[in-house]
């Protein structure tokens, strides 16, 4: 028995490359894939065909991962051990975020990746995601580390490669009927393979910014048609969701304050986008392009409005303007409150007041509804709606509790625009405006769904249905009547109440009447 299991032990250790490479790819079929089948099985038909379906994504999984660890491995030697092991703790990582989140790893969610910092990613451990990391990522990993390959022959070698490309050929030859059905489902099926997901659409993602940031196109040439005195603040809301908004219509009072203010109007608006640099993206822009056409902000500033940038978040275009603050410069000068987005509205009037243009823009980018942890975004003293949930992991929350501490921040916003709407009150010498924006919308478990970031073409109404809030401090400065508006009106109504004549400007998209 001793010897036997000596003999199971070095076989463990000393592996053939075909061999090793056969166990990786059905260790990491079986791990990583409960949400790819669960999804497939929901949406086949059954019968004969649902079967082969089945069948043919397993095969074609299984051989494109041995594919690609046999080359790996061969070609790349520690490098290749390195990279195998870390697919096995991404992957790790990629479930948990797809069991916990019910999110899919396409280019846009890549993006969302990509552009998160430390202080957004800290929020999202739990025990639950170390477990995940633990098991089915380090333990694999030593697996992987423990085992000396044998290569064998360049021989053995191609022949591998041959028969595993030929077999996929022969397994897609066989499904060409079913080519439709695959194609209908692309999106979400491609979105749960491991590791091709997030490998092929973070690439996806890096080349559709490399060509969006490759210079960017300038609109025509705007003037300041007058030299009447003019502010207008840009608040960017943070998955803020229009239904929770009682100036909407949503029966818990998350705006006390707002209701009780004069000359506030409160339009009906979507989001062109489930995401943060996305969504920010067409606030800023002129009209809906892939392609980087001059933004707000650089052509205000370009034609002489003094513009201000304040962020507690990122995920904004490239900025071409002289006055960018960020969370760690407005800290400097900050004694309290410092961790909310209150540091952002500081001073308001005062910096008006002291600007040498007759035009001023002042943007300012909140956090304030970001997940998961919506409780850590507001001040203990608007706790309005208890008891919260905490956890990182929403669906371990009540729906009750994961409710309250989303309205909580709602009802935050809306102290902070009401704080910005009483600064500029009283401005010496401007009329001033306020809009208010989101980015995106939230899920808050609905039909299963958390936070944000699904692509538009499927996205449920709660991440694209978004506040628009108007406010002026001219009583005389009247409102389009609009049935429904989108980001874009941003660009087009700053320019009318800033008063710039521009080649770019689009009445059929400004909300002031003239």
């Amino acid at each position: 028995m001793k010897t036997t299991l000596l003999n199971t032990l070095n076989a463990l250790k000393e592996q053939k490359l075909t061999t090793f490479s056969t166990t990786l790819s059905l260790v990491n079929l079986v791990l990583f894939h409960a949400p790819f089948f669960q999804y497939v099985i929901d949406n086949i038909s059954g019968g004969f065909n649902g079967y082969v379906i089945v069948l043919s994504l397993v095969l074609i999984m299984f051989l494109a991962n041995l594919l690609a660890f046999t080359l790996l491995l061969f070609l790349g030697g520690l490098l290749g051990k390195i990279i195998v092991s870390a697919f096995f703790l991404c992957n790790a990582m990629s479930l948990y975020f797809i069991n916990t989140y019910q999110v899919m790893l396409d280019d846009t969610m890549m993006g969302n990746f990509w552009n998160t910092q430390y202080s957004e990613a800290s929020g999202f451990f739990s025990w639950a995601m170390l477990l995940y990391v633990l098991i089915l990522g380090v333990l694999p990993t030593l697996y992987i580390c423990a085992v000396k390959i044998k290569k064998g022959s360049f021989k053995r070698f191609f022949a591998t490669l041959g028969i595993t490309i030929g077999s996929i050929l022969l397994v897609a030859g066989v499904n060409t009927q079913n080519f439709t059905w695959i194609d209908k489902h692309a999106p979400v099926i491609g979105s749960l393979l491991l590791p091709w997901s997030y490998t092929v659409n973070s690439i996806r993602w890096h080349n559709q910014q490399k060509k969006a940031n490759a210079k960017e196109i300038l609109l025509p040439d705007a003037v300041i048609a007058n030299q009447s005195k003019k502010a207008m603040v840009l608040v960017i809301g943070e998955s803020a969701r229009r239904d929770h908004f009682s100036l909407y219509g949503y029966t818990r009072n998350t705006n006390p304050l707002l209701q009780q203010t004069p000359q506030v109007t409160a339009l009906i608006a979507n989001s062109n986008a489930t995401y943060t640099t996305a969504g920010v993206k067409a606030i800023l822009d002129s009209q809906d392009s892939d392609d980087l056409y001059e933004i707000l902000p650089n052509y205000l500033y370009r034609t002489g409005v003094d513009v201000i940038w304040r962020t507690n978040n990122w995920g904004e275009p490239p900025l071409h303007i002289s006055k960018y603050y960020n969370t760690a410069a407005l800290q400097q000068n900050c004694t309290q409150l410092c961790e909310y987005d209150q540091i952002l509205f500081t001073q308001l009037k005062e910096t008006i007041e002291q600007s040498n243009s007759n035009k001023v823009l002042i943007v300012l980018h909140t956090t304030t509804s970001h997940g998961p942890q919506y409780n850590t975004r507001y001040p203990a003293s608007f706790q309005t709606f208890t008891p919260v949930c905490t956890s990182v992991e929403l669906s371990h929350c009540t729906e009750q509790e994961l409710i309250n501490a989303y309205d909580n921040t709602i009802v935050y916003t809306d102290y902070l625009i009401h704080n910005a709407i009483e600064q500029l009150k009283t401005v010496a010498g401007y009329e001033t405006g306020l809009l208010f924006v989101s980015d995106h919308g939230e899920s808050l478990g609905e039909n299963g769904l958390y936070m944000h970031g699904v692509p538009m073409a499927m996205a449920p109404k709660e991440q694209y249905q978004i506040p628009f809030i108007v406010w002026t401090s001219n009583a005389d400065k009247k409102i389009k009547d609009v049935q429904v508006v989108d980001q874009h009106y941003v660009f087009h109504s700053v320019l009318n109440f800033l008063d710039i004549q521009s080649p770019a400007y689009k009445e059929e998209r400004n909300i002031f009447i003239d």
